[in-house]
């Protein structure tokens, strides 16, 4: 048996950023997605957001990769905010992610970091956090 301990820091943001998750259905929808990914055997570790985004710090298995997981949980949760009527209009999550791995002894800061969203966007809106990621991760604009 393989002893893996490998975590990703997932984020990505909702359809043309539009601000659907209010403080009424956020917290719904993301312990739904937590729920959901247990009932994969996806270990979401952490899971937080804002307005128009979420995080999610997730621990893979050997037989896992970013892209299901992701995909599963997008998938899922856009379909149950819909089939439950937790917003006004139709509601979807864009295309791209973030992804990034954690190494151990950064773990406690990033789940700090996502349990303070709320906090966090006081400061900073999310555009800021975008670019930030960007520039910070090395990734390009696509």
């Amino acid at each position: 048996m393989p002893f893996i301990k490998i975590y990703i820091h997932l984020v990505w943001a909702t359809k043309n950023r539009t601000p659907l998750l209010t403080k009424e259905i956020r917290h719904k929808v993301f312990r739904h997605m937590k729920e959901y990914g247990e009932s994969k055997s996806i270990h979401v570790d952490s899971v937080n957001g804002y307005l128009e985004h979420v995080h999610l710090l997730v621990s893979l298995n050997s037989d896992q990769n970013i892209a299901t997981i992701v995909n599963l949980i997008k998938g899922e949760s856009s379909h149950w905010i819909n089939k439950n009527n937790l917003t006004t209009s139709n509601f979807g999550w864009q295309d791209e992610y973030f992804a990034v791995s954690v190494s151990r002894s950064h773990i406690e800061r990033v789940r700090n970091y996502i349990f303070r969203q709320e906090e966090h966007h006081s400061l900073k809106n999310w555009s800021d956090e975008y670019d930030e990621f960007i520039t910070k991760y090395g990734f390009e604009k696509g």
